[in-house]
């Protein structure tokens, strides 16, 4: 059986801190993934990217993304609102999702379980530790996983 690789996935992040921001999409660029890489600052953007809403409904300047970064403290709806909504939506569900948060707390990566998400790392301290843990999520989800195809991602 032949498996399919996308060899540049697309990767939606939520997050509202540039910083933050700036420092996943170095590490990223690092290994070769930041070249398609889009984003949005809270939950409810990235709701309304994933069902096309509003500036979103073009599909060719925000094509469905293969993987998503999700940063759970953010303002207005949260990333824990978010994945509630999201992994509850029939078409959106099948998006692979990682929580990457500063908190490690039990209750909060318990709590992201629950709500379906696929992983979740704590934001390592330091540049080379948080390459190091992206790239072994990109080995596993991009290059072992076989994951669903993005298609077309329905308005509901």
């Amino acid at each position: 059986m032949e498996t399919r690789r996308k060899i540049e996935p697309i990767i939606l992040i939520a997050e509202d801190d540039d910083d933050e921001y700036e420092l996943t999409s170095a590490a990223l660029g690092e290994l070769r993934t930041a070249n398609r890489l889009r984003r949005v600052v809270d939950g409810e953007e990235l709701l309304s990217y994933l069902r096309r809403e509003g500036e979103y409904a073009n599909e060719t300047l925000y094509p469905a993304p293969d993987f998503i970064l999700l940063d759970l403290n953010m303002p207005g709806k949260d990333g824990r609102e978010a994945l509630r909504e999201l992994k509850s939506h029939p078409s959106l569900k099948r998006i692979p999702l990682a929580v990457l948060s500063v908190s490690n707390a039990e209750d909060d990566v318990r709590r992201c379980y629950d709500l379906g998400a696929n992983c979740y790392l704590a934001k390592p301290p330091g540049f080379d530790a948080l390459r190091k843990a992206l790239a072994a999520l990109q080995s596993y989800w991009f290059e072992t996983a076989e994951i669903p195809s993005p298609g077309s991602i329905k308005k509901n």
